[in-house]
């Protein structure tokens, strides 16, 4: 790695040398961000997972740069043209737009005007009007005259053309233009005509014009749909004027200067036709790249939250996916998640079998021991939840409003069917919400994210970018908590540190053949699974109830002989070690710094000592509807009601408040106080009172506030 790329790392992170060296050297030699940033303190200088995910992207977009150098040297040195001076300013470039700069004029390109110009050897010409010396350009024009260039005027036009593709290749010119649209651009959106009823959802950008530094992403990303429909017309523009006078002060010698009027005509053409377009496409696709970026922030902060909500961990579960005609699709299943039995009850219109329906809960509770029931919050949501909650079961029953976003995606995919080839898909999205009671991350990571329901203009951003950042947060979820190596499934696996989809796979199949795992260290057994493979991810899973317990913690394998060591110095047991802590209070950690372990790893044990196998997350906790509330006409502005957060986007928060149309909070209407970030106040499946201020029952719009809700 150059050391130069290491500098420039440092400096923009504010990071030692050799932290960013270190954490280099790691990447190379195979490490994951979550290994890294877990069990590579001394090395890293205890850099956290954000940390090492920002020098990997860094490094990542200098190796690109570097590339692109490569090839921009290779191809002016084979025209000959590598100068030492212009090897000097291209080695220095620091970004890609610098380099393209760099790299325009010697760019081999199609026909244009110049290139036609040049052929006809109009360029001498140029150059002689382009110098603004004491000439006439018109008596000049005459000595190129020839069989290609027939008039004055010919001749004249051809050298403006060259001048004009100069001009557009000037880094100085390119730049002044590229200060302006930093500080004076407008995005502007236009109706193509005749569009207005079937383009109305897009009324708002009709005939829309905002500065360009101002316009937050989901706006600009609104327009960009409405554009890529092609309803919208959208440019990015600057004054005329003003881009004019600053190109002229780079190029006008002398105003009264004879030749200083063919470069006016030739600066004038240049911007119109070559750099504003340029320029306005690099904007556009700069200010598309933020607001995806932006964009892809909301959509992985809720996806973060979404993954980590509150558990209800392993219980026996009986799930009910609501619906009225077609019934209610019942399925049970045991602490490890495993479908018992599936059914339908009818306890709503037409068939309104109520008795039978409650009798069948109650058998089923009993004869399965079920410890919670999970309703979907689809069709039928609010009245199966009232039903069963008027059921008496003979003792505390949990009964959980479980989100279904996604729960049909999943129930027609090659996993559902995989897992269970021979049930229809009512029964699958049943298996689905019930699992998400029980643990939301094992079951959600087998959707593709962009189908949770949560985010905005998931489909408008860039694709790869925003699937990179989904799955960094997927396996920064999945590495956090830790995966039960003997219930995990395939696609849970695959997210762990050093795994993937194909050891995923020998794990999932070695399990199948020779049972449970007894120790982490037979992980080495499974096909393909080779050290640096195992030493990534073997202390990310987890074996309950296994033969050492320290295989249920978050310790390193390469750790426990420290641990053992403790044990052995405090002469007492792993297990009593781990379950006593007066005697954790009694070890002094620097007495076990070696060359290998320095004291924010010994700090790290000694925590998970504490608190072997702890779930970061919390457990759920039931919720409740406001009653007499299901419907948008049931409504009245000034109620105050109960809500549950189900989406954030940068303009606010959407809410649940039971009546099968979220309302939305505006970001004006989350706090008193300005908000910069809808995230700062409110989190995903958060409970909150929120006051009706507007509803429209044509639009179905629900306009609520978090403010005035007192």
């Amino acid at each position: 790695m150059k050391s130069e790329n290491i500098d420039n790392i440092a400096g923009v992170l504010k990071l030692k040398k050799w932290q960013v060296e270190n954490t280099i050297k790691l990447f190379e030699e195979g490490a994951t961000v979550p290994f890294i940033s877990r069990y590579r303190k001394e090395a890293t200088g205890e850099c956290d997972e954000v940390v090492v995910t920002d020098i990997r992207d860094n490094l990542a977009r200098l190796i690109e740069i570097d590339s692109r150098r490569e090839t921009i040297l290779k191809e002016i040195e084979k025209q000959g043209k590598l100068s030492s001076e212009l090897k000097e300013q291209i080695e220095d470039a620091a970004t890609l737009t610098e380099l393209e700069d760099i790299y325009l004029p010697y760019k081999q390109k199609k026909k244009t005007k110049g290139t036609v110009a040049k052929e006809k050897g109009l360029e001498d010409l140029a150059k002689i009007i382009f110098d603004q010396g004491d000439i006439d350009p018109g008596e000049e024009a005459k000595k190129f005259i020839n069989d290609k260039v027939k008039t004055i005027a010919e001749a004249l036009q051809g050298a403006r053309d060259i001048i004009a593709e100069w001009i557009n290749e000037d880094k100085k010119a390119r730049d002044t233009v590229r200060d302006i649209f930093r500080k004076e651009a407008t995005v502007r959106s236009k109706l193509y005509e005749g569009l207005e009823e079937s383009g109305a959802k897009y009324r708002d950008y009709f005939d829309f014009e905002e500065d360009l530094a101002r316009c937050p992403s989901h706006r600009l990303l609104a327009m960009r749909r409405g554009e890529k429909e092609e309803y919208l017309k959208v440019s990015i523009n600057i004054d005329e004027e003003t881009a004019l006078m600053a190109l002229e002060k780079i190029f006008i010698i002398a105003n009264s200067n004879k030749s200083s009027e063919h470069i006016k005509i030739a600066i004038k053409d240049g911007y119109k036709r070559l750099l504003l377009p340029s320029i306005e496409n690099e904007f556009a696709k700069e200010s598309k790249g933020e607001a995806d970026g932006e964009a892809i922030k909301v959509f992985t902060a809720n996806l973060r939250q979404l993954l980590m909500a509150p558990i209800l961990g392993q219980k026996r579960v009986l799930a009910i996916d609501p619906g009225y005609r077609s019934g209610c699709k019942i399925i049970v299943l045991n602490e490890q998640g495993d479908l018992l039995l599936n059914d339908t009850i009818y306890p709503h219109p037409p068939q309104l079998k109520i008795v039978d329906s409650e009798l069948k809960l109650t058998d089923l509770a009993e004869e399965y021991r079920v410890d919670a029931i999970a309703i979907g919050n689809g069709t039928a949501s609010r009245e199966t939840k009232d039903f069963v909650d008027s059921i008496d079961f003979g003792r505390d029953m949990g009964v959980f409003v479980v989100s279904e976003n996604g729960a049909s995606i999943y129930s027609a995919s090659k996993v559902a069917r995989e897992e269970f080839p021979d049930k229809d898909v009512t029964v699958r999205g049943s298996v689905s919400i019930g699992r998400r009671l029980m643990d939301p991350l094992a079951e959600l990571v087998k959707i593709d994210p962009k189908n949770m329901g949560v985010g905005q203009y998931q489909h408008d951003v860039d694709q790869a970018e925003l699937k990179k950042s989904l799955d960094q947060v997927v396996e920064s979820c999945v590495n956090l908590v830790g995966i039960n190596l003997n219930t995990a499934s395939r696609h849970l696996l695959t997210y762990v540190s050093g795994l993937g989809p194909g050891l995923a796979l020998n794990i999932v199949n070695y399990r199948a053949e020779n049972g449970p795992f007894c120790f982490r260290d037979e992980l080495l057994k499974v096909p393909r699974m080779g050290g640096k493979a195992f030493e990534q991810c073997a202390g990310f899973l987890r074996i309950q109830d296994g033969k050492n317990p320290l295989d249920n913690s978050a310790v390193h394998p390469e750790s426990y002989y420290i641990v053992e060591k403790m044990a052995a110095d405090m002469d007492t047991s792993i297990m009593d070690l781990i379950s006593v802590g007066e005697i954790q209070e009694n070890i002094k950690l620097a007495d076990y710094v070696d060359d290998k372990v320095g004291l924010p790893t010994l700090k790290d044990i000694l925590q998970e000592l504490s608190k072997p196998g702890r779930d970061p997350r919390d457990k759920i906790s039931a919720f409740e509807f406001k009653k007499g509330i299901k419907n948008m006409e049931d409504l009245q502005i000034g109620m105050i009601l109960p809500g549950i957060v189900t989406n954030i986007t940068n303009f606010g928060a959407f809410i649940d408040i039971g009546v099968k149309q979220d309302g939305l909070v505006h970001i004006s209407q989350l706090s008193h106080d300005f908000v910069q970030n809808p995230n700062d106040i409110v989190l995903l499946h958060q409970e909150v009172k929120v006051k009706v201020t507007d509803i429209d029952l044509g639009r179905k719009r629900i306009q609520l506030s978090l403010k005035d809700a007192v």
